[in-house]
């Protein structure tokens, strides 16, 4: 939403996303490092970094996911335009999504998971909103 009020190519877009993505990925690997040395205070070992690695993966996955509408715009299947419009909403659709995903994983009622899918997607449309106001 930030690169919208001056956009970039659709190239430099994606790459910024991509960027973007590879070290919010990175933040997340270090601070899970941290947090677990801080709360075992020890080492943290081989095979919790792997998990670590997983989670940090889809962290990169979904920060630099809408950089693939960005492609399309500079490969000209989609206007500029096209691919901040549908950018934005599919993050939010991811967003929801993840709150879904993350309350069945912990084993809540399928009313539970749509109504924190729900709120997780609201608090995103929530933010959309202020940036549309504010800009």
């Amino acid at each position: 939403m930030v690169l919208e009020a001056h956009p970039p190519s659709p190239g430099a877009a994606a790459g910024y996303l991509i960027g973007t993505g590879f070290a919010v990925g990175l933040a997340e690997l270090y601070s899970e490092v941290v947090g677990a040395e801080t709360r075992t205070r020890r080492r943290v070992q081989r095979e919790h970094v792997a998990e670590m690695i997983d989670d940090a993966v889809a962290v990169f996955v979904g920060a630099c996911f809408p950089a693939i509408f960005f492609i399309l715009a500079a490969v000209d299947l989609i206007t500029l335009d096209t691919a901040f419009t549908v950018a934005k909403w599919s993050g939010l659709g991811l967003i929801g999504f993840y709150g879904f995903a993350a309350a069945r994983l912990a084993g809540a009622s399928a009313l539970t998971c749509v109504l924190q899918a729900v709120a997780a997607a609201l608090i995103g449309a929530i933010l959309i909103a202020m940036k549309a106001l504010l800009h």
